[in-house]
């Protein structure tokens, strides 16, 4: 297979090592740091640790999920893995140039780089100037992380919502460095509030004035306290699946009681599942959730009309549902939005500078590729298990018949503009799944 197509890789991350507490936090920060927010990777334990508190690892620490794929290797090949055994963690996921040299083989030109520990826990810290420290730690690691290859690597910087001046000023300070693309937002409840509270204004307000994307990115909230998204609600109805034993009931004298310990003779137990839910399910529900309420329930998309967005990891083909909710939401009940909502939801959409991360496994898209040509940016998730390269998305594109010219939009080009980024000049010597 060839292809001139330039791939920009909207949905890629990076995994946050040590040096980013241990050089790049300063020093007065460091131990409050590593206290409201670090990542142990043991040898025989694993946990995030948030405030404090620490959130043990649910699943097999010999697999980490979270960097686990690599060229060359499949989903069936992962899912084979030997789970006694301990599987090292994706050298790219941390280093810029493994990381390169990784994108040439997936047939990527240019990534934008989302966090990952950062992603769980960062805006879970309680103390606003620990945050902000954090911030600034990250955002000047992940710099550095860019500089390898300035042409190729872009970020999201992460952005100190716990209190809104320090937010701003961050924005204006990353703004002025040229691989920070996006601002990086977990759809959850801060401090009890969402993205619908006025006090997020002047986020959007500054977003829309630097050109900086609202990067909005979900995580699976397996290591997060209960309420804060849909990840922790999913859990809970899955363990639920796994009843206890109850007594039979008796006879005789007994009747109706059972008779203890012996008379545990019928189970409603079922099988326990082996994996969590929450990544899973919670990606998409918690994307379908900050469009309906936040942007267009709460009015952000008319409000502040030139603010970009783009909601990764979350598939795309859920939108035409949102919107038909949303419209019928927007006609009969007008009086109960805080703001005059427009109730003509799918015109609002379509002016929208919004967009939508896309895997090349949705098939509705295949389907229905000229309803989303416009809207979707597609991402590879590298470094998770599930991780796709360029070549299989578009192998997969064209497989369904999707046109040359709509996969070029949907593989590169919408992405490309709607960072800001210009598009690597791509030539004949990109051919059959690696660099010449």
């Amino acid at each position: 297979m060839s292809t001139r197509f330039a791939v920009f890789d909207g949905d890629s991350h990076v995994v946050e090592p040590p040096a980013l507490w241990g050089k790049y936090l300063e020093p007065e920060y460091r131990t409050l740091g590593r206290h409201a927010l670090w990542r142990q990777e043991g040898v025989t334990t694993s946990y995030l640790k948030i405030n404090g508190e620490t959130f043990r690892d649910t699943m097999n620490p010999n697999l980490p999920r979270h960097a686990l794929w690599r060229p060359g290797i499949t989903w069936d090949a992962i899912g084979e893995l030997d789970p006694t055994m301990r599987h090292p963690l994706t050298e790219g996921a941390s280093d810029p140039m493994a990381r390169l040299a990784d994108m040439d083989a997936m047939g990527i030109d240019q990534t934008l780089l989302y966090p990952t520990w950062f992603a769980e826990g960062f805006h879970l810290v309680h103390d606003p100037d620990v945050a902000y420290a954090l911030a600034r730690a990250y955002n000047n690691w992940i710099a550095d992380f860019c500089a390898a290859a300035p042409g190729r690597l872009f970020a999201t910087a992460m952005v100190p919502l716990q209190n809104m001046d320090f937010a701003v000023e961050e924005l204006q300070r990353v703004a002025k460095v040229p691989c920070f693309r996006g601002a990086f937002l977990r759809p959850m409840f801060i401090e009890g509030r969402y993205f619908t509270h006025p006090s997020y204004d002047p986020l959007w307000a500054e977003l829309e004035r630097s050109g900086l994307v609202a990067a909005v990115h979900p995580a699976p909230g397996l290591w997060n306290p209960e309420w804060t998204s849909h990840g922790q609600f999913f859990e809970k109805v899955k363990n639920r699946l796994a009843q206890p034993a109850i007594m039979a009931g008796g006879g005789g004298p007994f009747s109706g009681g059972g008779n203890g310990a012996a008379g545990t003779s019928f189970f409603t137990a079922a099988t326990p599942l082996g994996h969590p839910m929450a990544p899973i399910l919670s990606y998409w529900l918690d994307n379908h959730l900050f469009v309906a309420s936040t942007l267009i329930g709460y009015t952000v998309m008319q409000r502040f009309p030139n603010m970009k967005v783009v909601l990764a990891h979350g598939k795309a083909s859920w939108m035409e549902e949102v919107l038909e909710k949303m419209e019928a939401s927007s006609r009969v009940i007008p009086l109960l939005h805080h703001y005059p909502v427009r109730t003509d939801t799918d015109e609002l959409w379509h002016e929208g500078k919004v967009m939508l991360g896309f895997d090349a496994e949705e098939r509705l898209i295949r389907k229905l590729p000229h309803d989303f040509a416009e809207k979707v940016v597609w991402g590879s998730r590298y470094p998770h298990h599930d991780t796709t390269s360029a070549w299989d998305a578009i192998e997969t594109l064209r497989g369904g018949g999707v046109p040359d010219e709509l996969i070029a939009r949907m593989i590169g080009g919408n992405a490309a503009e709607q960072f800001g980024v210009a598009e690597l000049v791509v030539g004949e010597d990109k051919q059959n799944g690696q660099w010449r």
